[in-house]
């Protein structure tokens, strides 16, 4: 594994041993038995700020033995238009890896080519993979498995988080339903795409949440979407809140990928509720990118 650029390019093998890594390298903390990016030092280039992506990346790649450097795109070239091939062909020459956050996925793609050294895609407006990771690993630990499990999203159908929720279901072969107004949700060509018939789109979040077992939402308006009220106004019925989870499994689970706008796609009294669970989700972001920091430096 040289780049983590989407789940989509991933297969059930390669997430199934990221998860269990995971697993081994949370246990391990402070005592690792190995530092695989020893006399590494890598960048993180954000052109999309973060609280959990930063941190979560500084401390996993200082635990497992690297230095690394942040770089805003006001801290370089690419904020005065310098092409991202040519950043890429620069920092290939200095640095051993990058960790990118930015809203065009081909910049991620662009910049793998171009460097030629390992690039891990910390979030584009296609796919949020290190997130999904976190989160499988959250499914892992508070329910022992997906397998059998019928998993909800519930929100913007056609966001990052949406599409990389539906490329971890067709690999893993969960199954996962997306409820979403019907103009927020992946297009058909799009779905024929990934071809994965264990998952449902649907536009009432009543019948995507009957039974399930875990629900998991994020906000109404992506990074760059702010001050949309028609799109928001679309969602009023798709909160997830007591009365909505009062149709679930009884032994459910709430993800939030954060940060959370309380009172609007959750309730301040369910985030609450499942707060153990989420703040579980954000730590594991952690263990999940030392996860594939690891298998990059194998």
């Amino acid at each position: 594994m040289k780049h983590l650029l989407s789940i989509e390019e991933l297969d059930a093998p390669t997430l199934n041993a990221l998860i269990d890594s995971a697993v081994t390298l949370k246990a391990e903390r402070g005592n690792h038995s190995t530092q695989p990016l020893a006399g590494q030092t890598w960048a993180m280039i954000f052109t999309k700020s973060s609280t959990r992506t930063r941190v979560s990346f500084e401390v996993g790649v200082r635990e497992l033995g690297g230095s690394i450097m942040f770089l805003s795109s006001n801290d370089i070239q690419l904020g005065r238009g310098e092409p991202i091939k040519d950043t890429a062909r620069v920092l290939g020459r200095m640095i051993h890896g990058c960790i990118i956050r930015t809203f065009d996925q081909q910049d991620v793609v662009d910049f793998s080519d171009f460097s030629e050294i390992p690039t891990i895609n910390a979030l584009t407006d296609e796919e949020h993979p290190c997130q999904i990771l976190a989160d499988l690993l959250t499914v892992k630990e508070k329910l022992g498995t997906w397998e059998g499990k019928k998993c909800v999203f519930i929100g913007d159908g056609d966001n990052n988080m949406s599409r990389s929720w539906i490329w971890a279901a067709k690999y893993l072969g969960f199954e996962l339903v997306v409820a979403a107004p019907e103009s927020c949700q992946p297009p058909k060509d799009w779905m024929d795409k990934v071809n994965a018939p264990n998952v449902t789109l649907t536009s009432d979040p009543v019948e995507a949440v009957k039974g399930a077992h875990v629900i998991n939402t994020d906000v109404w308006l992506s990074m760059g979407q702010e001050g949309q009220a028609e799109k928001e106004a679309l969602f009023g019925d798709y909160q997830v809140n007591a009365e909505l989870l009062s149709h679930a499994a009884d032994d459910h689970i709430v993800l939030h990928c954060l940060p959370a706008y309380r009172e609007k796609e959750i309730s301040e009294a369910i985030l609450e509720l499942h707060a153990d669970t989420i703040f579980q989700q954000a730590e594991n972001r952690l263990h999940a990118q030392k996860a594939v920091l690891a298998a990059i430096a194998q």
